[in-house]
């Protein structure tokens, strides 16, 4: 019986159990049901709703309108000629621009709209690399990359030689190889990891490095810039290699490593500072280094390539180039363009090949004169007629591409991103911008409200008040998109 009764109990609690077990599980279902209810009826907070929202909790993407170069062809409405005519007037009254500007306003199709002092030559600042970049893009393939390369000589018996050998790879990282940007795309961190797996592969675990850096001979600079490169921060002459692009002072890794605007002085020896940078990382990789502190410059690197790293795209580089207004970077796509056509290894050979090359292409070089292929160097001086053929034939032409892409966009990126423009035209207005002490330029194209693109330049020198020349040159190019 005590067994029965036991068992009884037992079956009875179990019982109860079961029920306060749904009776909970039936309570909760109630109130979040309930729960549900109620935020959908926006009595409760919650994510639940029936009204039509009228906002989000996103923030909205930033229009920047369609690329021009796949609505150039698309006319839009016709453009009356006598309203850019009444903004042109507009920017010469004007107090403080002075008598020394020129501006021609175009359709894409090339019809004039409108101009003024188009057949005076002005200097152009830093509007010139857009015709280094026109040339660049039309001579070398811009979906190839500059490599450095670690090439190994074991010929000799005491002791194997390792050359670091630079294709013009100037934005090259101190660390592991960077994907999310152009500079320091390409990692001498990574270099020395791969060179230290292939030595340690034969054997080796000590070397003597050596660097080469003859790519671009020994005349670099043109002959001038000096004077509008103070301290040597606007400018790094060309050279086989650099860690991001030779400034000194950085001894942090930075954020935004393709941010633009960053002036420090450079480091004596590019190419040999680079070198030592190797070392350090081959160092780190189990690979003794005899000569770290001082690597060997030499003239030519012998032996078997052990590994290698490539830079960015030289679009992408391209773009960084002209978003950031980057002198160095735009004397490189010269010397690169001169080499590609067996012109003089010089910055006089860049001129000469940037020159006959928009010969080429049906650019008017009437009035031309390049003291270099940035716009740094005194002495430059074209017709802003000039300016607007290359962004006319950017439009038209694929190959042209990453000069389109690589403009500033107004209010958005680059050196242009906070002019004072009309910020209703955000994203609709891609330039170069042009500055020096008494210079002020812009050249690029805008998309139309109403459909199609203009294309327009603007030179002012010597103005007499720069801040009112710039103001009403963007005055006049942030009205262009409601012609």
């Amino acid at each position: 019986m005590g067994d029965r009764h036991q068992q009884r109990m037992t079956r009875r609690r179990q019982i109860k159990r079961r029920w306060r077990v749904a009776l909970a599980m039936l309570v909760a279902v109630i109130l979040v049901v309930g729960y549900a209810c109620m935020d959908l009826a926006d009595l409760v907070p919650g994510p639940l709703t029936l009204s039509k929202t009228s906002h989000s909790s996103v923030p909205p993407a930033v229009m920047m309108g369609e690329p021009p170069t796949f609505t150039a062809n698309k006319p839009g409405s016709a453009v009356d000629a006598g309203q850019v005519q009444q903004l042109v007037n507009a920017f010469a009254d004007t107090p403080g621009i002075g008598n020394a500007y020129s501006l021609v306003v175009r359709q894409a199709d090339g019809r004039v709209l409108a101009q003024k002092n188009a057949d005076q030559a002005r200097q152009p600042a830093s509007t010139m690399k857009t015709l280094t970049a026109a040339a660049a893009a039309s001579v070398l393939d811009m979906s190839s990359q500059l490599d450095t390369e670690a090439v190994l000589n074991s010929s000799s018996s005491s002791q194997a030689t390792l050359t670091l050998r630079g294709h013009g790879d100037m934005l090259l990282g101190a660390g592991k190889d960077d994907p999310l940007h152009v500079n320091g795309r390409a990692g001498l961190g990574t270099l020395a990891v791969k060179t230290a797996q292939a030595l340690h592969k034969q054997g080796i675990g000590r070397v003597t490095l050596a660097y080469q850096d003859t790519l671009f001979g020994d005349d670099r600079a043109p002959k001038g810039i000096e004077e509008n490169n103070a301290d040597g921060i606007y400018f790094q002459e060309p050279v086989a290699m650099a860690v991001d692009e030779a400034r000194q002072g950085q001894t942090e890794p930075v954020a935004y490593p393709d941010a633009g605007g960053v002036y420090l002085p450079r480091v004596q020896n590019p190419a040999g500072a680079a070198a030592a940078v190797f070392a350090s990382r081959l160092m780190e990789s189990g690979i003794q280094v005899d000569n770290a502190q001082e690597p060997n410059r030499i003239d030519h690197a012998q032996g078997k390539v052990l590994a290698r790293i490539s830079s960015a795209r030289l679009s992408e580089i391209m773009s960084l180039m002209l978003r950031n207004s980057d002198n160095s970077l735009a004397e490189l796509f010269g010397r690169l363009t001169a080499l590609a056509l067996d012109m003089p290894n010089s910055p006089a050979g860049a001129v000469k090949a940037v020159t006959s090359t928009l010969n080429k292409l049906g650019v008017d070089t009437a009035g031309l004169n390049m003291a270099d292929c940035s716009g740094l160097t005194p002495g430059s001086s074209l017709k802003v007629g000039t300016l607007v053929d290359v962004q006319q034939l950017a439009l038209s032409e694929k190959g042209l591409t990453p000069l389109v892409k690589g403009l500033s966009v107004v209010g958005l990126t680059g050196t242009a991103a906070r002019r004072e423009i009309d910020n209703q035209a955000d994203g609709l207005i891609r330039v170069k911008t042009g500055t020096l002490d008494q210079v002020t330029s812009l050249a690029g194209n805008v998309i139309r409200r109403s459909g199609g693109v203009l294309v327009f330049a603007v030179v002012v020198n010597d103005p007499e008040d720069v801040a009112a020349a710039q103001q009403a040159v963007d005055t006049l190019v942030g009205s262009l998109d409601r012609l």
